[in-house]
């Protein structure tokens, strides 16, 4: 699908969304409060602390505020929605900045044995409406967001970063910034401060010298960045501002809406957010028909992007992004099956669409959070999936059984505050800890997604995958994992760690004719 800016193909459309949106809105922000009144653990301990009248009564108070004039904005909203529903036929479903000024990719000569290295990371940031990223134990979206992004420019734009923590407040916000507000604080960051008691730190062991690694902030220098569950709109523009000096092609608002394209009404995107440094070709969105319950009202789906890498005897060299988000109830592992096998075909076709005649294909990634993990015998249908068969995941040897460096990536989010993960620094040396990964790590679940009693010895659930394969073609190339990274640096900003992985991709010589 051809590359515009604006997801709409005229300005009277895409005039007509904003009008619509900005009458939904008011509706949309009475609701959002209405579910906002849930505390998060943080909240309740920080509340605990103060002398203030009963959390149960201030809520109240709100609501009675807040509950009359939602349902006062409802009957227009009401209209405004059967007048947004026809406007999704018009969408395009993704939305593309594109900042220039940034200079075109390098010729790559090929096949003179020259190397090239590819930085990938991929993370569910939990970046949903207020209201709703409390079920998840997480709040203030638009400060997250805002976080998210100053951390990701930074590694980026430095190949260093200054480990200088910050102090916070119960929140896990920096000491100065009040809990809701809407401005930015430097982003937390990763060494431990000076004048701490050696006895009471943790002995740092590497997971491996060489592959494995916990670190306490993003590599740096990814290339290409896959964030899931970016739902919010604000916190999605927020995002591409800020990263839009770093990343000169970004996809955004990524999914269909209403009842464009999938089988039931779609009330959110499907919160996938690429940023890549090299140009974008073309790209392609396909939404799952199979969500059930809650997860029916995303447009989860699988986005493929084709980048440009630079050329070679006059051929391009590309490479392939697949990012994804399944499907989310433990218990539904045949819907996630069903949709690995779409994903599949999907990408297949878009690669076949859109390859032309001596494409050399430097990478082919298939990343997001897939829902499931290798770990728990209640996926043992995803486990054996033939995905795993095409595309090869660093961190596995095969079902139920992953390398011994590997951890989990789902941590348990009623403990995301607790003291020992409350910090990048701290969160590094807690799950470095065999009893730390238990405690703090979200454990096996059975069949029916309930935790699995049995299980012991576990790394945790590793939901966030990078898988990658090699491709056939006019010059044969040669891929190597450099480094494998379980990131704690949104520490209190999300229950999942992000998961980055470097590849190191090389010409392999033709041995000449005797």
């Amino acid at each position: 699908m051809g590359l515009r800016e604006s997801p709409y193909a005229s300005r009277f459309l895409g005039g007509m969304n904003t009008v619509v949106r900005g009458i939904l809105f008011p509706s949309y922000w009475l609701l959002n409060q209405l579910l906002a009144l849930q505390r998060t653990t943080a909240e309740k301990q920080a509340q605990r602390n103060k002398r203030c009248p009963p959390y149960t009564l201030r809520a109240l108070a709100k609501g009675l505020v807040i509950l009359p004039a939602f349902l006062l904005s409802a009957p227009i909203s009401f209209l405004a929605f059967l007048v947004w529903l026809p406007l999704q036929a018009g969408r395009r479903p993704f939305a593309y900045q594109h900042t220039s000024g940034q200079s075109p990719p390098e010729e790559w000569p090929l096949p003179e044995g020259q190397s090239r290295a590819f930085g990938f990371l991929s993370s569910n940031v939990c970046l949903l409406p207020e209201g709703l990223a409390k079920f998840s134990n997480l709040g203030q979206t638009q400060w997250r967001a805002k976080h998210i992004a100053q951390g990701l420019a930074q590694a980026t734009r430095h190949s260093s970063l200054s480990c200088e923590p910050i102090p916070r407040n119960a929140f896990g916000i920096p000491d100065g910034q009040k809990y809701g507000a809407m401005g930015s604080s430097p982003p937390r960051t990763c060494r431990s401060p000076s004048g701490d008691d050696p006895s009471s730190v943790t002995i740092q062991i590497p997971l491996d010298d060489t592959l494995g690694e916990i670190t306490c902030r993003f590599p740096a220098g990814a290339d290409f960045v896959c964030l899931q569950e970016v739902f919010d709109l604000q916190a999605a523009n927020s995002l591409r501002q800020r990263l839009g000096s770093c990343y000169e092609h970004i996809l955004y608002d990524v999914g269909t809406y209403g009842l464009m394209g999938c089988s039931a009404l779609k009330l959110f995107n499907s919160g996938l957010f690429l940023a890549s440094r090299y140009p974008i070709l073309a790209a392609q969105y396909n939404c799952y028909p199979n969500g059930k319950g809650e997860d029916a009202f995303a447009a989860k789906g699988l986005l493929c992007a084709q980048v440009h890498l630079g050329s070679s005897q006059g051929k391009r060299v590309v490479g392939y992004l697949n990012c994804t988000h399944m499907h989310a109830p433990d218990a539904d592992a045949p819907v996630r099956y069903d949709q690995m096998t779409l994903a599949m075909l999907w990408a297949q076709q878009f690669q076949d669409t859109y390859a032309q005649l001596g494409d050399v294909v430097a990478f082919d990634i298939f990343c997001g959070d897939l829902n499931f993990d290798n770990c728990s015998s209640g996926d043992e249908l995803e486990q054996s999936h033939e995905i795993f068969s095409i595309y090869t995941d660093p961190c596995r040897v095969g079902p139920r059984k992953d390398k011994p460096w590997a951890i989990g990536t789902l941590l348990d989010y009623m403990e995301i505050y607790d003291e020992a993960v409350s910090t990048p620094e701290s969160m590094k040396r807690t799950l470095e800890q065999p009893e730390g990964r238990r405690k703090f790590l979200a454990g096996p679940v059975l069949a029916n997604g309930k935790l699995d009693p049995s299980a012991t010895g576990s790394e945790g659930r590793r939901l966030d995958y990078i898988l990658y394969r090699e491709h056939p073609g006019p010059l044969a190339l040669k891929t190597a994992v450099e480094k494998v990274s379980f990131i704690t640096q949104l520490a209190t900003c999300s229950d999942h760690l992000p998961f980055g992985l470097r590849l190191h991709v090389t010409s392999i010589m033709a041995h000449p004719e005797v």
